[in-house]
C-alpha cells in the first residue's frame, strides 16, 4: 500500500520575527535606539577637545582600560565595537529587505510610472548611504590611519587636529553630519511608532524630542571641525 505524500503548502507555523515586516521595523528600531546612545555618548566625549590635549588623549586611553583588571586591556572597548557592528548591519539590512518588499508589494500599475517617495524616505535612504560610507572613512581616518597621512598611533587629539586642517575633511565630516541630524530626526520618530510608544497625545512631545536630539548632535559634532578651522582648538 502506497503511502499518501503530502502536496499541499500550509503557512509555516515556525515563521520567526526575522521574516515579517512588524519584526524587520522592530529590529531597526532597537538597532537605531541602540546606535543612538552610542552617539549621545561619543558626542560627549569628543567635546573633551576643548579641555585640551591632556584631557582627551588621557579620555581616548581611558576608552581602552573600561573594566580593568577585571577586563583586560580593551575588552570592553571590542564588546562596544562588537554591539555597534551588530546593530549597523542589523539596520542596514533590515532597511534594504523592507525596501525591497515595499518595492515588490506595489500595484502593476506602477511599473511604468515614476513612484514619488516622500522627503523622509529619501532623507533615511541617502542619509543611510551617506552614513555607511561615512563610517568607513572615519575608522580608516581616526582609528586605523589608512587614509591619514599625518597618522600618529597614541596621538588622538594631534590626529583630530589633523585631520580637521584639511578642507577635505570638513567637508567629508560636514556633510555626514547633516545626513546624520536629518536620519536621527526622523529616525527617532520612526522608532517610537514601532515599538509602541508614539500616540496622539505623545505627537508633539516625540516631534520635539526628534528634532532636539537632531539639532545637538549636529551642533555638538561639528563643533569640533569648526573649533579646529577657527583655531579656537589648536
Amino acid at each position: 500500500m502506497a503511502l499518501a505524500t503530502r502536496t499541499d503548502k500550509r503557512p509555516s507555523m515556525t515563521r520567526t520575527l526575522w521574516d515579517s515586516t512588524v519584526g524587520k521595523k522592530t529590529v531597526m528600531a532597537v538597532s537605531g535606539l541602540i546606535m543612538l546612545l552610542y552617539l549621545v555618548v561619543h558626542m560627549m566625549g569628543n567635546l573633551k577637545i576643548f579641555f585640551g590635549a591632556g584631557q582627551f588623549n588621557a579620555y581616548a586611553h581611558w576608552l581602552r582600560t573600561i573594566g580593568e583588571p577585571f577586563l583586560h586591556y580593551e575588552w570592553a572597548l571590542w564588546l562596544i565595537r562588537v554591539v555597534l557592528v551588530a546593530a549597523v548591519v542589523g539596520h542596514a539590512v533590515c532597511a534594504y529587505q523592507l525596501s525591497r518588499r515595499d518595492m515588490r508589494a506595489r500595484p502593476s500599475s506602477y511599473v511604468h510610472q515614476r513612484a514619488r517617495a516622500s522627503y523622509a524616505t529619501r532623507t533615511m535612504r541617502w542619509g543611510g548611504i551617506i552614513l555607511a560610507l561615512f563610517i568607513v572613512w572615519h575608522i580608516l581616518d581616526l582609528t586605523t590611519g589608512t587614509v591619514h597621512s599625518g597618522f600618529r598611533p597614541g596621538h588622538p587629539y594631534q590626529n583630530v587636529l589633523d585631520t580637521f586642517s584639511t578642507w577635505y575633511g570638513n567637508v567629508i565630516y560636514l556633510v555626514a553630519m547633516a545626513a546624520l541630524g536629518l536620519h536621527v530626526r526622523h529616525g527617532f520618530w520612526s522608532a517610537a511608532q514601532t515599538l509602541g510608544v508614539g500616540s496622539a497625545t505623545r505627537e508633539r512631545v516625540l516631534k520635539f524630542l526628534a528634532n532636539a536630539l537632531a539639532l545637538v548632535l549636529f551642533a555638538g559634532f561639528i563643533s569640533v571641525p569648526v573649533a579646529v578651522m577657527t583655531k579656537v582648538v589648536s
